[in-house]
């Protein structure tokens, strides 16, 4: 218990951090050189007022300053990070132990999605700043960690042709709709979720995004939260259908072979 615990803390410090990306990339603020402060007084906050999640019960979701409310996006992002970073540590544990070397790549593969995850839902953005490295991230830790000299090249043609299908999937939806159904993040997050997934699982991921996001917009529509036309921060979905697909893309897909 113990060592979920310390994993636990440690999504928290990181779901902190990821709070600070979260809040800082549409502004294009340096996410290192400048001290945390209150958006709404500007007050430098004080080292003992970051702690994650602790100093948003203590201050009981306000400013220790100017009193006003703190958003619970903070609290919710650190809190969902902990879980998540704990959830994982588990799956590992239980197919063989949290030893395993693909338990970091995934962790840092799940903080990037949560990022996107936010940003699009909160300013209907998907930043390059994030999905370009983890492409990079993605594709060499996938190779190096799943593979060996002499598969290295088929698995990286594997994901490379993944990538592929994913951006060519949204950069046909782009061209065809002149930029109206998808934007430019669309395609690099569809290339991104080629190289996180690899062949075959990219397409089970976009078949998850597709109806998860087509229920959603149609209990949004009948709730008269959203119009037919409305536009939907896809990447939401698709981040959700990546992290899904990550743990539970083959068994999906055995299960679907199974039904012939």
């Amino acid at each position: 218990m113990l060592v979920y615990l310390l994993i636990f803390v440690t999504g928290l410090c990181v779901g902190s951090f990821l709070n600070v990306v979260i809040c800082r990339l549409p502004e294009k603020r340096s996410i290192v050189k400048s001290r945390s402060s209150c958006p709404h007084c500007k007050e430098i906050i004080k080292p003992y007022d970051l702690l994650p999640l602790a100093s948003f019960c203590v201050l009981k979701g306000q400013c220790r300053e100017c009193k006003k409310k703190i958003s619970w996006q903070y609290p919710l992002i650190e809190l969902a990070t902990g879980l998540i970073f704990a959830a994982v540590a588990y799956f590992y544990q239980t197919i063989g132990g949290i030893d395993n070397p693909l338990l970091i790549r995934d962790l840092v593969i799940l903080s990037a999605l949560i990022v996107v995850f936010t940003t699009d839902l909160k300013y209907m953005l998907i930043f390059d700043a994030v999905t370009m490295p983890m492409m990079v991230f993605a594709f060499i830790a996938n190779i190096f960690l799943m593979g060996n000299s002499s598969n290295y090249l088929s698995l990286s043609l594997n994901y490379l042709m993944a990538g592929i299908i994913g951006a060519g999937f949204f950069y046909l939806q782009y061209y065809f709709s002149k930029g109206k159904w998808v934007g430019g993040g669309d395609i690099r997050l569809g290339l991104l979720m080629g190289l996180i997934l690899g062949w075959p699982k990219i397409l089970v991921a976009l078949f998850i995004a597709y109806i998860v996001g087509a229920i959603c917009s149609l209990i949004l529509v009948f709730v008269r939260r959203k119009k037919m036309d409305s536009q939907v921060p896809f990447g939401v979905f698709l981040s959700l259908a990546t992290a899904v697909t990550m743990f539970w893309g083959d068994s999906m897909i055995d299960w679907y072979l199974g039904l012939f």
